[in-house]
């Protein structure tokens, strides 16, 4: 089956051709807001021939485990989850509605990065409310960056000869958004994201989790607007925040080498966070055979990890430099190491395409 992936980011629009599970093309698109230049569907749809099925990414797809294909009740479903991942969610909506006015005989399937994480167990779900606001279990803990776990999980599996059944990782998706999940047998068992993808460590525009009385101090002292919360929140926060930067971390460590105070604050203050994060899943699991660090980070400025791991020895987690460097799905502790540490590529257009074959064609998936 042929399969045109749509993955919108909170910086970029990546868009793949896949078939019959390998990719055959890709491209991307900066993007600088939640809406979708109609231009840049065409462009897409118009790039590669006999596209037999879209399947977009969606951050949030509530309560539901699997893909599901596209219609008017699911969408209109979808669209009101809009406020729960401002960044994400009205790209995934505005390309699906340019998809099917464009080309309305070809089906749109919706994967969710939410579905990884449906089963997490009940302690970490739940959050320490009063059970009036929790028992219908929609003030939940719903995870995000699934289909990157999705994929991670069966790639350094199979990469390492690894039981499926009960391989015991760490993943970090390590991005423009980052998070930390705890995967054993293939389930999420812990991760860093909440009810919204704010919760976790310190990310390029966004807080991560932050001492809900200091945001109550915030709004009642500066007289501040649930919506100017949330615009500072995910947008002026994170590396951009404490940096004075646009958030991305090559130019925050760039400025970080120039000697800049901030840069080198809002630097150290991202890796702490993000050990912090990975030490506190580790303790979801019985053991740890590998730590996965994926996403654009990971695999743009693999010295970063270098740097991170050098902080997670108490995990028996260790990195050779010269291993860092090289390309490619890798692994890069040395032989010794108690942890295997590995740096993969993120290929949620894969999980994206197995999605739509999952709804389109089942007997296909394996």
């Amino acid at each position: 089956m042929r399969v045109l992936t749509l993955n919108p980011g909170s910086s970029s629009l990546k868009a793949a051709m896949v078939a019959d599970g390998t990719a055959v093309g890709r491209s991307a698109w900066e993007t600088k807001s939640s809406t979708v230049d109609e231009q840049v569907v065409a462009d897409a749809l118009g790039r590669w021939r006999e596209v037999e099925a879209v399947a977009v990414r969606f951050v949030h797809g509530g309560s539901r485990g699997e893909p599901v294909l596209v219609d008017d009740e699911l969408f209109d479903a979808l669209e009101r989850l809009g406020r729960l991942a401002p960044l994400h969610q009205p790209q995934s909506v505005a390309l699906t509605r340019a998809v099917r006015r464009a080309c309305p005989a070809i089906p749109v399937v919706a994967c969710f990065d939410t579905s990884f994480h449906v089963e997490l167990p009940a302690a970490a779900a739940h959050y320490p409310l009063a059970r009036e606001w929790t028992r219908q279990g929609r003030l939940r803990r719903y995870g995000f960056h699934g289909l990157s776990c999705q994929y991670v999980a069966r790639r350094a599996v199979e990469m390492l000869g690894l039981d499926p059944g009960v391989a015991r990782l760490v993943c970090c998706h390590l991005g423009a958004g980052v998070s930390v999940t705890a995967i054993h047998g293939g389930r999420s068992v812990d991760t860093s994201m909440g009810f919204t993808p704010l919760e976790g460590p310190a990310m390029a525009t966004r807080s991560g989790s932050i001492d809900p009385g200091l945001l109550l101090h915030v709004m009642e002292t500066a007289s501040m607007s649930p919506a100017g919360m949330a615009d500072a929140l995910y947008r002026h926060s994170g590396l951009a925040g404490m940096s004075g930067t646009s958030g991305d971390l090559r130019e925050v460590r760039a400025a970080a080498s120039a000697g800049e105070p901030d840069a080198v604050l809002a630097l150290a203050v991202y890796l702490h966070r993000l050990r912090r994060e990975i030490g506190a899943v580790a303790m979801s699991l019985p053991g740890l055979d590998a730590i996965v660090f994926t996403g654009g980070v990971a695999e743009y400025q693999p010295d970063l990890v270098a740097t991170l791991a050098e902080g997670l020895g108490l995990l028996g987690v260790e990195v050779d430099e010269g291993r860092c460097a090289a390309d490619g799905d890798r692994v890069v502790s040395p032989d010794h190491a108690a942890v295997t540490a590995l740096i993969l590529r993120a290929r949620e257009d894969l999980e994206l395409a197995r999605g739509a074959e999952q709804v389109l064609a089942p007997a296909r998936v394996r």
